[in-house]
């Protein structure tokens, strides 16, 4: 097993073109042929018919769970439909082994209704740390890749956040109302008020990748699987953003945080859309 970050680093320093090329090589092999193909008896629901599970989203899974632990041995993988499975497997982002976090398609409504706004995300983690992060959308043919300290890059060129423009409404992109619960509704109506423009979101790694392209200025999110956002953190960090939970700290890829939370283009703007979920909270 891998027992240090410096022989992390080393392997991140070395081998990112090959998870890029396992990224890729799932989507082309797994998702992209059942793009607009599905058949009825290959799309599921779990929670519910606005929580939904296709044929891609497992074999994608199967594919980047052997490649993963194969490019990093003694690593462990945290999918999101390993986890609906068996919830127990969630545990292993706390854990010593090097984890890395995979949503094979984020976005599964849209990939199910054949729009393009889906992707698929891993990141890279070691005692709660976001090392590494990859966001691919095979429909739109955009890779986002960050490591932590280096950067961030969109089709090998740097990405930066930047500031909103002064005097603007903030646009920011909200959890989904079908997927939030009355309190969290409460907090996240503090954003419906003058200088902001709140919708709701599509694919959370998109829009991360948006705040980091400086496209969309915040999201403001209530819910913590660690599949949905731990890419776009680190990709909006590495892009100059900043991201906060409703107890004003860093949010935390091994749960426990205070909900709603911000990921925004710059620290100034978090701070005030937290300002704004905290009143509504």
């Amino acid at each position: 097993m891998i027992q240090d970050i410096e022989t992390i680093d080393e392997f991140l320093a070395h081998r990112t073109a090959d998870v890029e090329e396992a990224v890729r090589t799932a989507a082309a092999t797994e998702i992209m042929p059942r793009f607009r193909q599905l058949a009825a008896h290959e799309i599921d629901e779990k929670s519910g018919p606005h929580d939904l599970v296709t044929d891609a989203d497992r074999k994608a899974e199967e594919f980047l769970t052997e490649a993963l632990v194969k490019l990093l041995p003694g690593s462990v993988v945290v999918g999101e439909e390993a986890v609906h499975a068996n919830p127990a497997t969630y545990e292993a982002i706390k854990g010593e082994a090097p984890v890395w976090i995979v949503d094979p398609v984020d976005g599964t409504r849209q990939f199910v209704h054949g729009d393009p706004g889906f992707c698929t995300l891993v990141a890279l983690a070691h005692r709660g740390v976001l090392l590494a992060s990859w966001t691919y959308a095979p429909a739109l043919d955009q890779l986002a890749v960050a490591v932590r300290g280096r950067g961030a890059l969109l089709d090998g060129e740097p990405l930066r956040a930047g500031s909103p423009a002064p005097g603007r409404d903030l646009e920011v992109a909200t959890s989904h109302p079908d997927y939030t619960t009355d309190d969290q509704k409460r907090a996240l109506l503090g954003l419906w008020t003058a200088g902001v423009s709140p919708r709701a979101c599509g694919s959370a790694g998109l829009e991360y990748l948006a705040v980091a392209r400086g496209e969309l200025d915040a999201t403001a999110f209530s819910w913590e699987a660690a599949w949905d956002h731990a890419a776009g953190l680190l990709l909006v960090e590495e892009a100059g953003g900043a991201h906060l939970t409703l107890a004003g700290e860093p949010f935390r890829i091994t749960g426990g945080n205070a909900l709603p939370f911000t990921a925004a283009r710059d620290a100034a703007t978090a701070r005030r859309v937290l300002g704004l979920l905290s009143g509504g909270a």
